[in-house]
């Protein structure tokens, strides 16, 4: 069907037809015919990125009432970015009715010129829930005319925790105002909405419900899990024209994989929560322009981009929360084209993949991490490629060939092409010469686990001590001293015990035989920059001390019950008052029985 037969109006048919638009996508073709001829909520279960804002955008354009200035429609979306995308897109479509004017209001923005905008009149705002909620709360807005409402990204909104405004802002609007639901996943949370806001809702589905998009492949690679930066840049050589979004789970390893990455050539850059919105607005800028081939993100970071002809998202790590991994894939695949998503994990990550399997509906393919070889005879040929697609100036260039003739005319044509060809081919071929295969062969890796599980049981091996030189004012957690020790003793079945953090440094009981191993591995490692000094708690070797396996060192006890009562007194004065008074009295009934006797 045409977007004509499907009942838009003459200028919004004009407008859209301006900007390309010759067919609808199918969740354009299954929503507009029921909001454009019927006032009623809805809920549609779509991925991002394929044509939401035109299927609720249309309608809302047309159903307005234009006669008056008063805010008939409301447009809430998770992020900044999406904020703007919408407004501008919504503006797109209104090109050719000048009474719709649209609003977007956002945080990191002046609050003082957005309260100008709406006084001037607002048909539409397109808001974030955290600034709306602010300047609802300053009686800078007024949504008691509302007639549409609409949540874009609903399940990414409660993520981030908008709960309480979502809830707020809408009990500002009129309950008869229709609602529109969009969402990729519907979770509880989302579910609570539809039924507390929205009347016998009708409901679309593309696709199948919680499922990822059709035009993206999803594979994984098996890997050691020290090895994991490695295959990531057998990934990013491997394919030489990619164009990608890498997926962290935390900002310190965002910004540790992102200046690894530009430490080594590569065009990549971090998007995380530290960055200020002037750094975040640049460091978009430069991915959208593609002067970044590589974007390195969190889960929040990336939150509501929009950002087209992405070829691949790479999942550096799996996210904690499976259902993030639907976001996270969306971003490829969109507007009928194909996408790759890939998962690094290693052996023990194999359970969150058959997970993710139920989730999206589809099968995951195993890849081998391409060969040193594979990726020189891969870059070889795009070199080649180059070569034959490279416009040339022959105006300009001629003023120097009959030179560079006459200095290269002793070399016959394949000499010629084997010199040019080698003089960006080589640096490859020399990193890549005699490079390991990453590849973790399934069988072997369990075998080796098995085995040492075996070990653990059948010997009598006790818990060791070690010393680690990161604490409380590293920002280190539990979580992250485990994960550290797997990750850095290429993922050994490694017991961990007790874990103590101090304020600098922090004591980790460890299964002993592989103490000693764990010492080595962390030897001229980093945490944030910041040398890594792992070595026993006590004088003797670490796992060797059966004697006085499972007891603290005393100095170790002293050492950690003094910063336990510093981190008290510095926390509540009061308890340190109260505990001074007590052993002053202490000491006074000591003296008083010393005199008696």
């Amino acid at each position: 069907m045409t977007f004509s037969e499907l009942g838009v109006g003459a200028e919004v048919l004009q407008a859209i037809t301006d900007l390309g638009f010759e067919r609808p996508m199918p969740v354009q073709e299954a929503v507009l015919p029921i909001l454009l001829n019927s006032e009623t909520d809805l809920i549609a279960l779509a991925q991002t990125g394929t044509g939401k804002t035109a299927a609720f955008g249309i309608p809302t354009i047309q159903n307005l009432d234009y006669s008056n200035k008063n805010t008939e429609a409301v447009v809430l979306s998770p992020t900044r970015e999406l904020c703007v995308q919408i407004a501008n897109d919504l503006s797109n479509y209104a090109k050719y009715i000048p009474e719709c004017t649209v609003v977007p209001v956002y945080g990191g923005a002046s609050v003082e010129l957005q309260r100008k905008a709406l006084k001037k009149g607002a048909k539409i705002i397109v808001a974030t829930p955290g600034r709306i909620n602010d300047l609802l709360r300053r009686k800078y807005i007024d949504l008691s005319h509302v007639r549409w409402a609409v949540l874009d990204e609903a399940d990414e909104m409660l993520d981030m925790g908008f709960k309480d405004d979502l809830d707020f802002i809408l009990s500002q609007t009129p309950e008869d105002k229709h609602t529109m639901l969009f969402s990729a996943t519907m979770p509880d949370e989302v579910a609570r909405i539809a039924a507390n806001y929205m009347h016998n809702p009708q409901e679309v589905t593309i696709g199948i419900r919680n499922s990822g998009s059709a035009n993206v492949r999803h594979c994984y690679y098996l890997v050691q899990a020290k090895d994991r930066y490695l295959a990531l840049k057998r990934i990013a050589d491997y394919y030489p024209s990619i164009y990608a979004i890498i997926f962290c789970r935390t900002r310190s390893e965002t910004q540790e994989v992102a200046s690894a990455l530009i430490r080594d050539g590569y065009n990549a850059d971090a998007l995380h929560g530290d960055l200020s919105q002037a750094q975040r607005d640049h460091v978009m800028e430069r991915f959208r322009c593609r002067n970044l081939q590589m974007l390195v993100a969190t889960d929040v970071a990336a939150r509501g981009l929009d950002v087209s002809d992405l070829t691949h998202v790479i999942n550096y790590n799996l996210p904690d929360e499976i259902e993030q991994y639907t976001h996270r894939s969306g971003r490829t695949g969109r507007a009928d084209k194909t996408g790759i998503s890939i998962a690094i994990i290693n052996l023990r990550e194999r359970h969150k993949i058959k997970a993710i399997e139920k989730i999206i509906n589809k099968k995951f393919e195993q890849v081998s991490v391409p060969t040193g070889m594979d990726v020189c005879e891969k870059q070889f040929y795009n070199m080649i490629a180059k070569v034959e697609k490279v416009e040339v100036n022959y105006d300009e260039i001629n003023k120097f060939v009959g030179e560079v003739v006459k200095r290269l005319e002793w070399m016959d044509k394949k000499e010629l092409i084997s010199r040019f060809v080698s003089v960006e081919f080589n640096r490859f071929l020399e990193y890549y010469r005699n490079s390991p295969d990453l590849n973790v062969a399934e069988r072997e890796e369990k075998a080796k686990i098995e085995k040492k599980k075996s070990k653990v049981k059948h010997n009598d091996v006790g818990m060791a001590r070690l010393f680690f030189n990161l604490g409380y004012e590293d920002k280190i957690l539990p979580q992250r001293l485990i994960g550290l020790i797997n990750d850095t003793c290429d993922n050994k079945d490694i017991k961990i015990g007790k874990i103590d953090i101090l304020e600098r440094f922090s004591y980790v009981d460890v299964d002993g035989m592989y103490a000693n191993e764990i010492i080595e591995a962390f030897h001229g490692e980093t945490y944030k920059r910041k040398p890594l000094i792992v070595e026993a708690a006590n004088a003797k070797k670490a796992g060797n001390d059966k004697k006085g396996r499972g007891k603290r060192n005393r100095q170790d006890d002293k050492a950690f019950a003094k910063e336990a009562r510093n981190r008290r007194d510095a926390a509540s004065p009061k308890k340190k008052a109260k505990g001074e008074n007590f052993a002053e009295k202490r000491s006074k009934k000591k003296r008083r029985r010393e005199q008696n006797k």
